[in-house]
This record gives structure tokens, C-alpha cells and sequence, in this order.
């Protein structure tokens, strides 16, 4: 076995995994990762993040680790429990409308070990008198990522994010990449460089 634990490497093949097969210029499986990265172009891993999410986590100069995931493990609960991450670590961003009036949306970003207060206070924030969980088809349309994959980097610009203040306190927190076949692990604080990120107390409930 090669040094980090790089088990195998196969050149221009087929591969077939993650529920399809691909023509790929490069394989490798790392068992110390327990991930499979795919070269499908000149040098460009498969499960790096969503273009515009790299681009906003490069121009941010967040410091920020990538997992790799299985797409059928991308669901919060499921990549916990298939990678040994605790619930409370991983955070869950909720795109939410508003269902009465002038069509508004926010970002909301909680644990996913809590849920957010959407009744009060994200009707609060958000100043509407009525809301909901955007659509899937909405948080495509809106956010231009995968379901599974939403994350709070490369949003638009006039979109608000509102962040619970809860999350400060943990070491890490993993968020999604915009696909399902990553996630970002970063420390809390990092998501102070996002320009329309607003930390809120209680913004969850247990």
C-alpha cells in the first residue's frame, strides 16, 4: 500500500459508481479517506464543490477542509452516521419563502441537530406575515445547487443569511459544497467573512 493509505489508480477507464457510470482519466481510492476521488477532466476531482461554491470559498479565503461523500450518504442524517461525524457538528442550510405578499426568500443556517424557528423568529427577520420551506424546484431555481448539497457559499448576493449563534460553539462545522458529492468542514467563525451573513440568537429550537 502507498504511503496515506492510496490502495489503487487506474488510468483512462470506465468507472462505475454513485448510480451511473463514467469515462474518467484518473481513479483513485484512499482508504484512509474512505473516499473515492474521479478525474473526469484535466485534474479536476469530481467531488470538488460546485463551481460557484469553490469560487466563493477562493475569493472569501475561508480556511476550509473537503470531504468527499457518496451521493447516496449526502443527506445530513445518513453522512453522520455512514462517516462518524456527530450530529451537532454538521449544519443544515434551509431556504425559506415567504406565501403571502411580495415574494421574499431567506438562508437560514441551523444544526441539524435543532430545528429553525421559522415561526417566529425567521417571520421576525423576515418581516412577513406568512412562510415555508422553499420548494425543491424553488432552491434549485434559486440557489442553482443540488438538493442535498445546498450550503450557504455561492448564493446570490442580495439573498439573506441568517446563522444561529448556536453554532459558535462548536470545534467544526460541516455545511454542504452545492453537490452531493462533497461537503466543506471549516471552523464557525469563518462564516463571519460572508458579506450578508447576520449571526441570530435562538434562531433554533431542540
Amino acid at each position: 500500500m502507498a504511503p496515506g493509505g492510496l490502495v489503487a489508480r487506474v488510468k483512462s477507464s470506465l468507472f462505475t459508481g454513485f448510480g451511473r457510470t463514467h469515462r474518467v482519466d484518473s481513479l483513485v481510492v484512499d482508504r484512509t479517506l474512505n473516499a473515492i476521488t474521479v478525474r473526469s477532466g484535466p485534474g479536476t476531482p469530481m467531488n470538488e464543490p460546485h463551481p460557484n461554491v469553490a469560487e466563493a470559498l477562493a475569493s472569501l479565503a475561508i480556511t476550509h477542509e473537503i470531504i468527499p461523500c457518496d451521493p447516496a450518504f449526502a443527506d445530513t442524517a445518513e453522512f453522520c452516521r455512514e462517516y462518524g461525524y456527530p450530529l451537532e457538528t454538521s449544519a443544515n442550510t434551509i431556504i425559506v419563502t415567504s406565501t403571502r405578499g411580495e415574494k421574499v426568500y431567506s438562508a437560514c443556517l441551523v444544526q441539524a441537530s435543532t430545528k429553525l424557528d421559522v415561526n417566529h423568529v425567521v417571520k421576525r427577520l423576515m418581516g412577513a406575515s406568512r412562510l415555508s420551506f422553499a420548494s425543491a424546484d424553488e432552491t434549485r431555481e434559486l440557489t442553482g445547487m443540488e438538493i442535498g448539497g445546498v450550503t450557504v457559499f455561492g448564493l446570490p448576493a442580495d439573498l439573506p443569511l441568517y446563522v444561529d449563534e448556536a453554532l459558535k460553539a462548536q470545534p467544526y462545522i460541516i455545511v454542504g459544497s452545492g453537490n452531493r458529492m462533497s461537503k466543506v468542514k471549516m471552523a464557525p467563525t469563518e462564516l463571519a467573512k460572508i458579506p450578508n451573513c447576520s449571526f441570530i440568537n435562538d434562531l433554533s429550537i431542540s
